[in-house]
């Protein structure tokens, strides 16, 4: 994956140059918007990190540029501003995500492997397939080894984001973003509450595990006999 990093602040971007680095991830950096814009436009990106702030171009009006050309590279927009609106804001100038500062590398990292896979994933699939366990979209039904599923409407949504991104760490704020629809942390176990009972319905009765909690970081939905393979 190679990514744009465009910040103005040297250190930070310094920083996660570096981080992306150990993680496998190939970055380019532009210091000010204008350079942002031309960089993103000339090259191939999977994903573009623009800071919200920015010399000689905010970061916003990037972003809204690159649509007008029709890039649709997809965009993580990093900023000090971090109320409801002021995200609401950003994904309506195309942003495809929103993390205010400050943030952990985990969940950022976390993120942008999301919006790499989107880039390469047709939005329009209807079915997803994780091993022998398949959701359809368009029935709203869940089958593992043929064997119908009945869940509930959260349920349903969480289970179709996992699955979305099989493969990749989702991390709790990115739930609570895309199937529960907050910009804040409600500071409850809703989610641990329906992530154990999603696990029981879709485990229960079977012998591979798919559901897993990876500690101090989210939850991962993989395959993992065709990983062992």
């Amino acid at each position: 994956m190679k990514i744009l990093i465009i910040e103005d602040d040297l250190e930070a971007a310094a920083y996660l140059a570096k981080a992306f680095r150990e993680a496998g991830i190939v970055s380019d950096h532009a210091s000010d918007g204008e350079s942002g814009l031309f960089m993103a436009s000339e090259n191939a990106y999977d994903v573009l990190v623009i800071d919200r702030m920015l010399p000689r171009r905010d970061g916003l009006s990037v972003i809204s540029e690159l649509r007008r050309k029709g890039i649709h590279t997809p965009v993580l927009i990093l900023s000090a501003l971090g109320q409801v609106d002021d995200r609401v804001t950003g994904l309506r100038a195309g942003g495809d995500d929103y993390l205010p500062k400050p943030y952990s590398f985990n969940e950022l990292l976390a993120r942008v492997e999301v919006l790499g896979r989107r880039k390469g994933a047709p939005e329009q699939d209807m079915v997803y397939r994780v091993g022998d366990l398949e959701l359809d979209r368009l029935s709203h039904t869940v089958r593992r080894q043929g064997k119908e599923i009945v869940l509930q409407p959260r349920e349903f949504r969480l289970l179709e984001y996992l699955m979305k991104n099989s493969g990749q760490v989702v991390t709790r704020t990115m739930l609570l973003e895309n199937v529960w629809d907050y910009h804040f942390d409600p500071q409850t176990n809703v989610i641990d509450v329906h992530v154990s009972r999603l696990r029981s319905k879709i485990e229960k009765d079977f012998d591979a595990p798919l559901l897993r909690t990876v500690r101090g970081a989210g939850y991962m939905i993989k395959d993992e006999a065709r990983a062992d393979g």
